[in-house]
């Protein structure tokens, strides 16, 4: 049998002047007054705000109408959500109250609304809702202004953007640079995009600190992922260069190793972030007599293009750590290096602007504007680090290249002229000093 009260509230319409025994008077700074007709048992067993209104030791309500009246003061932009609080009064407790919300904003207005009034049914609907339903990042940022003054109940809305220990962000980092180093299939590549572009946010410093500060045990991890990859990719360059020399198969060569080169064009910059280059660095020396035998081998037509200018692109990091003294090597090393790379850099340029300038491709081929001018500065760099004669050597070359108007070595040139005439002198005034 349904109790009395059930009975009551089911013939209890909001709005219904003729059964109602009180006014809510909804009022605002701007003048706006609202009078809503409202029954007192339901105010009372719904909000704390109107149980104590019309409690007994309340002083005495004002009368209009020949009812008690309650005013309440809100923002304009508040007193629909008040109206819709009392309407959710009226509604049953069969799960309908959170149909009410329509929306992120819409279900933040009546929270407030709901707070104001002490309503605490309605505040857990809410709640409910807001914790379960996506946000897009201009309700975010409302959420995170309105919902921290709202005490413990509303609480559970913010534990999705909550800040994580930091045992949880080690983890999943080194869940992801594994994935990211893994060369997965390439059904996966966009998945390992993502991770990689990630990993790289994870330690960025923007306008917030990086997501991880990495010790010993993570640049250790970080160190042993990359030294994997660079050893698969050395494992294709020698098979590379071990194949016969079939129709196609340089497209094939190019294809895998664009891939590679990606990869690992993406975890230079991881290691730079963590100041740990110099074994990749390394490696990258021994291999690039291998890469430029194989990318020599191919045409130069669309893809396997961009593929040359991916190993560019890694060639030009590794130079500009050895030129600008962030990895230190001999001087045999750094010679290879420019022996190896300053033709093959002098030759593809030219081929690589005409295919900018001539193709749709060219868009995607000019998206480093700044590559060339590094590399430069870096092939500037590594060479005024060389002995006085290999210098010479190196620019002696360069004065008979057709293409000597790329890379431009004129301040390399400059610098040695003047450090030759100044030598003896300097050396003869050393000596003096010395005596």
């Amino acid at each position: 049998m349904e109790s009395p009260e059930n009975k009551t509230r089911a013939s209890s319409r909001i709005g219904d002047r003729s059964a109602s025994d009180v006014v809510v008077r909804l009022r605002t700074q701007e003048g706006r007054d609202d009078w809503v007709y409202c029954h007192s048992h339901i105010l009372t067993n719904n909000s704390k705000y109107f149980a104590d209104r019309l409690s007994e030791n309340w002083p005495t309500c004002q009368i209009i109408d020949s009812r008690n009246c309650v005013e309440v003061y809100c923002q304009e932009s508040d007193l629909d959500y008040h109206v819709s609080v009392l309407r959710l009064f009226y509604i049953s407790e069969d799960g309908s109250m959170t149909d009410i919300c329509h929306g992120v904003r819409n279900a933040l207005g009546i929270l407030r609304a709901a707070n104001e009034l002490g309503c605490p049914q309605i505040i857990a609907a809410c709640v409910d809702y807001l914790e379960a339903v996506p946000w897009e990042e201009a309700e975010e940022e409302e959420i995170l202004r309105i919902i921290p003054g709202m005490g413990a109940q509303a609480e559970p809305i913010l534990a999705r953007i909550q800040p994580v220990n930091t045992s949880a962000i080690i983890k999943i980092f080194l869940s992801a640079i594994r994935f990211a180093t893994s060369s997965p299939s390439s059904s996966m590549t966009d998945l390992k995009t993502s991770a990689q572009e990630q990993l790289e946010y994870m330690l960025t410093e923007d306008d917030d600190a990086p997501l991880l500060t990495a010790d010993d045990n993570i640049k250790s991890e970080v160190r042993e992922c990359v030294k994997s990859l660079l050893a698969r990719f050395q494992n294709l360059l020698e098979s590379s260069l071990c194949e016969p020399k079939e129709s196609g198969s340089g497209v094939r060569k190019m294809q895998s190793l664009h891939s590679y080169l990606t990869d690992l064009s993406w975890a230079f910059q991881i290691l730079a972030k963590l100041d740990i280059v110099r074994e990749f660095v390394t490696s990258w020396v021994e291999a690039s007599e291998n890469v430029v035998k194989i990318v020599e081998q191919t045409d130069t037509e669309g893809e396997i293009l961009e593929s040359k200018l991916k190993v560019i692109e890694v060639s030009s990091k590794v130079l500009e750590s050895i030129g600008y003294g962030t990895v230190i090597l001999p001087t045999a090393k750094r010679l290879h290096m420019v022996k190896v790379w300053l033709p093959f850099v002098r030759a593809m340029k030219p081929v690589i602007d005409s295919a900018s300038a001539d193709s749709e491709d060219g868009l995607t081929l000019k998206m480093d504007g700044d590559l060339w001018q590094s590399l430069e500065s870096a092939f500037v760099s590594v060479i005024l680090g060389l002995p006085s004669a290999d210098q010479a050597e190196i620019l002696t070359e360069w004065l008979q290249n057709e293409h000597i108007r790329y890379p431009d070595l004129t301040e390399a040139f400059e610098v040695w002229c003047y450090r030759s005439k100044v030598a003896k002198r300097r050396l003869a005034l050393l000596g003096a000093s010395t005596v």
